[in-house]
């Protein structure tokens, strides 16, 4: 079956459903868990002297939330006896990194949340669950 579980978070309560399922389903299957959490870029701009965060700040700031929402999966799996492989990941695009994670990793399932949303973003472009689903070769398991 599933030997090599992508599960990415963003650190919300209804990622930490999908977190929980991904750690259930592994458990049953044997399977590993890979998780990611995308960090931002830093929005440069023409003005960037007039930027209220210095880009080094906001970087540092970005990493430590995204450590911090892959050690809570990790310290999952680590209490389900699951084993688990953690990466932040920079991305404009967070559909895209997850996909190109879960290829290089040789994932065979996606565990996302139903609505995790980033923002002003996803008033804009949608649901980035939605677009890895609409992309993804890989089978995505979608919980609610």
């Amino acid at each position: 079956m599933y030997k090599r579980i992508l599960v990415p978070t963003d650190g919300s309560d209804i990622t930490q459903r999908a977190v929980a399922t991904a750690v259930s389903l592994a458990k049953l299957t044997g399977a590993e868990i890979f998780t990611i959490s995308v960090k931002d870029p830093y929005p440069y701009s023409a003005i960037s002297e007039m930027q209220p965060t210095l880009p080094q700040e906001f970087l540092d700031a970005q990493e430590r939330m995204a450590s911090k929402n892959v050690a809570q999966v990790r310290e999952a799996c680590a209490a389900a006896g699951v084993t688990c492989t953690g990466h932040t990941v920079e991305s404009v695009s967070v559909w895209e990194a997850v996909i190109d994670y879960a290829k290089q990793n040789n994932c065979d399932l996606i565990v996302m949340a139903s609505h995790g949303r980033r923002g002003v973003q996803a008033l804009l472009l949608g649901s980035e669950t939605n677009r890895v689903l609409t992309h993804s070769s890989i089978p995505v398991l979608v919980v609610r």
